[in-house]
């Protein structure tokens, strides 16, 4: 169920363990772990500014950006995408939580917009996405698909059997070159089909949830 390294406190499982899982987080990132941020993550486009530790998470916020050297801007995920950005000649770093609906919302259109705040540009920003539910795996109602891919281009997609689904990398790589970030790499890996690996909700219903962790230098 939570397998190991959930780092979820909101999924049920045991707090110390969970606690636990942080710290080990923590020591792999070079911080204390009263230095890692995160973020509530209620899917949507709410983007917030770090600017020193929070014993808890931010509320109403999928999006965290910091330059503030030595903290740790954490997301979560069990099927949606994680996507860490950069720029490091200004000096600022940004965590958001992008599923679905925060795609459509516009989460990170809006935290680039909350770098550029901060200093930064996108023609500056390295982005790196996580995994998630693969195209081939995301299955959704065909109005659906066509809703998101009218709001995120290049999202739709076919799965295994040729039904409609979202591809959430495809969508949030094509975001971000549209928005100016011209170095975008994808790790790759699918939730759904990589128990061995991955958390997935839609694979598992009550599961753990992997993490996504950029610290200011």
């Amino acid at each position: 169920m939570y397998g190991t390294l959930n780092l979820g406190l909101h999924v049920s499982d045991d707090p110390a363990r969970v606690g636990s899982n942080r710290s080990a987080l923590a020591r792999a990132g070079g911080v204390d772990a009263d230095r890692l941020v995160f973020a509530e993550q209620v899917h949507g486009a709410g983007v917030a500014v770090v600017d020193g530790p929070a014993a808890q998470p931010l509320a109403g916020v999928d999006g965290l950006v910091t330059a503030v050297p030595g903290l740790a801007l954490v997301v979560l995920a069990a099927d949606c995408l994680p996507v860490l950005l950069s720029d490091q000649s200004a000096g600022v770093v940004a965590a958001v939580h992008a599923g679905r609906a925060g795609l459509v919302a516009g989460v990170l259109q809006r935290a680039l917009e909350v770098m550029a705040s901060l200093g930064a540009a996108a023609a500056g920003t390295v982005a790196v996405i996580g995994p998630a539910a693969c195209g081939r795996c995301y299955e959704v109602p065909e109005a659906m698909a066509a809703e998101v891919e009218r709001a995120v281009p290049s999202s739709r997609a076919r799965t295994f059997r040729g039904s409609a689904s979202v591809d959430l990398t495809a969508g949030a790589t094509g975001i971000l070159r549209r928005s100016g970030v011209a170095h975008v790499t994808a790790v790759g890996g699918c939730t759904i089909e990589q128990p061995e690996r991955f958390f997935s909700y839609r694979r598992d219903g009550l599961t753990g949830r992997h993490g996504a962790v950029i610290r200011r230098a």
